[in-house]
């Protein structure tokens, strides 16, 4: 599976966006506010954001923003769709780079790379992917589905690791699992807990091997 077919994949967040024509909407522009909410959120969390904080700290006009957004909630769906296509999009990048031979490899490869992401990706540990419950907007399931079934099919292509329904669920469950302890392990981003991130490394190993097994 390649990377642009992961990101494809993954449900989009055209339908969040004003009715504006694609050809006339500037990527940049449209990444400079994403980015600008990232820095927003990283600094008080996705709850307090504002349409008018995101205009401020991006240079731009509130109308700018509304061109593109609808409400505060769009902002943060729409980066919480950017965060989950980037972290697809390094997972296949990190197992082309990494050498993996085995499932079990391309898990460790994935817990890595996540923990990173948490350390390093402006707004990726407080949204949490779009928590549906708290922003409203319940697309949450979908995606982080279709994130789950992304990895079971690169699991599968490239290492033999069984698929099925079971085995997406589990992916869902470790991705929303591995929220709570990621995000904790790396609240110091600078010194990491890497003993909490090697128990998740443990717990996934374990849970995955059981319905390897039971396939």
């Amino acid at each position: 599976m390649l990377v642009t077919e992961v990101s494809n994949a993954l449900p989009g967040g055209s339908s969040l966006l004003r009715n504006e024509p694609v050809q006339a909407r500037s990527s940049a522009r449209l990444a400079g506010l994403l980015d600008a909410a990232a820095a927003v959120i990283d600094e008080i969390g996705f709850e307090r954001l504002t349409t008018a904080m995101v205009a401020e700290r991006a240079g731009a006009s509130i109308g700018t923003v509304y061109r593109y957004f609808p409400d505060r909630i769009a902002v943060v769906e729409a980066l919480a769709i950017r965060c989950t296509q980037r972290l697809a999009t390094r997972f296949v990048e990190v197992l082309d780079s990494s050498g993996a031979t085995t499932w079990q490899e391309a898990c460790d490869a994935l817990i890595d790379m996540t923990a990173e992401m948490y350390r390093t990706e402006p707004g990726f540990r407080a949204i949490r992917f779009g928590d549906a419950a708290d922003t409203g907007v319940g697309d949450d399931e979908d995606r982080m589905g279709a994130l789950g079934g992304a990895v079971n099919a690169i699991m599968h292509e490239r290492f033999g690791m069984p698929s099925g329904e079971a085995i997406d669920r589990a992916w869902v469950v470790l991705a929303e699992s591995g929220h709570a302890v990621l995000a904790r392990a790396t609240q110091d981003r600078e010194h990491p807990d890497t003993a909490l991130i090697e128990s998740y490394r443990t717990m996934t190993r374990m849970y995955m091997e059981s319905l390897v097994a039971a396939s």
